[in-house]
């Protein structure tokens, strides 16, 4: 069944949405990517860009609370590619990036103010990456951060994992807010406030539930994501787009890369 992209109302994305909630719902979006190791399918893709393009340094955008970050690098650090990575955020879960960077040995740092997708600052020099982010943004802003990578010449590569489709949309509607109640005792750090906007006022999975669904329906597919990379307009730059499998779930990781047209 054909489902047709729905840009709808996102809480996380607005400014006025309270930030302790926000954070915790990145917390557990980076609770589930690494329990289910979704990074896996990004690894192959991921090191095969950095390789041609000898990139050593990775500005990761829409961090959220972390992402794949730590398990990713030490997966291209075992397929013998070392980065270093700098988090980076609209709305910067500064905690989250504090836990992440103090695990690193120094290889993972973050911007603690806010930075935009769409314009990023000329002195974060790197590849830069995006992971279950870029659904947040409408046709033209999305344009907006391929066409501000091109400019800058800089590689670029989008990673996701929301579907617009049954298979994933389903789950997602019936499942998200237990999920979200049954695993809230295992994030760590352990927060007394968790608790409270998990189980006494629980806007937490509320919010996962009702932005997992949106997530769903804004997801662009690879046939949408090259015809956004046909609109950047910037001339020596190359976009491929496509999909592989999940492995450790149902489901596929969509992804758009593109690069400085080599030589």
């Amino acid at each position: 069944m054909e489902i047709p992209r729905l840009h709808l109302f996102q809480l996380e994305d607005q400014p006025w949405f309270p930030a302790v909630v926000r954070d915790f719902a990145t917390d557990y979006l980076h609770f589930i990517e690494k329990t289910c190791a979704l990074h896996r399918p990004v690894v192959a893709l991921l090191a095969e860009a950095l390789r041609s393009t000898r990139s050593d340094h990775v500005v990761d955008l829409c961090s959220g609370g972390g992402g794949p970050i730590i398990d990713l690098q030490k997966a291209l650090d075992a397929d013998g590619v070392h980065a270093s990575f700098t988090l980076t955020d609209r709305f910067p879960n500064r905690e989250a990036f504090q836990r992440v960077a103090s695990r690193s040995n120094g290889t993972i740092r973050f911007i603690a103010d806010p930075v935009d997708a769409r314009t990023v600052p000329a002195e974060l020099i790197g590849f830069r990456t995006m992971f279950n982010a870029f659904h947040h943004f409408r046709p033209s802003d999305a344009v907006a951060v391929l066409r501000d990578a091109a400019q800058a010449g800089r590689p670029i590569a989008i990673f996701e994992l929301p579907e617009r489709g049954l298979r994933t949309l389903v789950p997602m509607l019936l499942l998200t807010p237990w999920l979200v109640m049954l695993t809230t005792l295992s994030i760590r750090p352990f927060r007394w406030r968790r608790l409270f906007w998990t189980y006494i006022l629980p806007l937490v999975p509320l919010t996962c539930w009702f932005d997992g669904i949106v997530s769903q329906l804004r997801a662009y597919r690879p046939a949408e994501l090259a015809d956004l990379a046909d609109s950047v307009g910037v001339a020596n730059y190359v976009w491929r787009a496509g999909q592989v499998p999940i492995g450790s779930v149902p489901g596929t990781l969509t992804y758009l890369i593109g690069r400085p047209q080599p030589g």
